[in-house]
């Protein structure tokens, strides 16, 4: 007898838990994540799509990723559903719903999840980013740093060669003082903008005109550019 109570309570324990399951709504944030976003490290240099769903999974709903996903980030291949409760975070799980990665909104339509082992991981929707940005090779080579239309302040050149955490950067003589005092020795791609960087941990940083021509951030009246050489 204790024996068919003990299957009977497990049998109502688990027809609780898919109910449970079958009933499980999406809140506001969660209804945002509905759709198709990209999936990347912060340089954008390795990219994927993960899709998300509104079908309910062993572990809150079901994600989808493309095929070459796992081999960018294999740790997606651990990933059976995702939940984002209201007022929390967005959190990918395993298939015991433990959270494998852990997102928080940075600014609107844009998640970062710093992961131990991998770095941070970004999420942008997949309908508002912009085309994937210029790996460090096409940049590499000489360049010049102008005031305004003509001044030309310093010339260097961007190498492939890492350098502690970045890529190692050759400033030329003749230099304006205004270069030589920042000491700009590094250079590295940061979703999608350059970055000049110096011992000091001074940076400059330049978002892309045209193939050419790069301009330092933020704008002012008095601009600066990066431009090839």
């Amino acid at each position: 007898m204790i024996r068919f109570i003990a299957i009977g309570l497990a049998a109502i324990s688990m027809a609780g838990a898919a109910q449970a399951q079958s009933t499980m709504t999406l809140g506001d944030s969660a209804k945002a994540m509905i759709g198709s976003w990209e999936f990347s490290k912060a340089d954008r240099e390795k990219i994927c799509t993960a899709t998300f769903k509104s079908d309910p999974s062993k572990v809150g709903f079901k994600v989808e990723f493309d095929a070459n996903c796992a081999t960018l980030f294999p740790l997606v291949a651990d990933v059976a559903g995702w939940t984002f409760p209201d007022n929390d975070l967005l959190r990918l799980l395993d298939a015991q719903g433990k959270a494998l990665v852990e997102f928080s909104e940075v600014e609107g339509g844009i998640y970062e999840a710093p992961t131990p082992g991998v770095g941070v991981l970004f999420l942008q929707n997949a309908a508002s980013v912009g085309p994937a940005p210029k790996p460090a090779e096409q940049l590499a080579g000489n360049w010049a740093i102008k005031r305004g239309p003509d001044k030309l302040l310093c010339s260097l050149t961007l190498a492939n060669t890492p350098l502690r955490d970045d890529l190692a950067l050759t400033v030329k003589p003749g230099c304006d003082a205004t270069i030589v005092r920042v000491g700009f020795t590094q250079w590295r791609m940061d979703r999608g903008e350059l970055v000049l960087v110096s011992p000091r941990g001074i940076s400059w940083r330049f978002e892309e005109v045209d193939a050419t021509t790069w301009r330092r951030l933020p704008e002012s009246a008095d601009p600066i550019t990066l431009v090839r050489q």
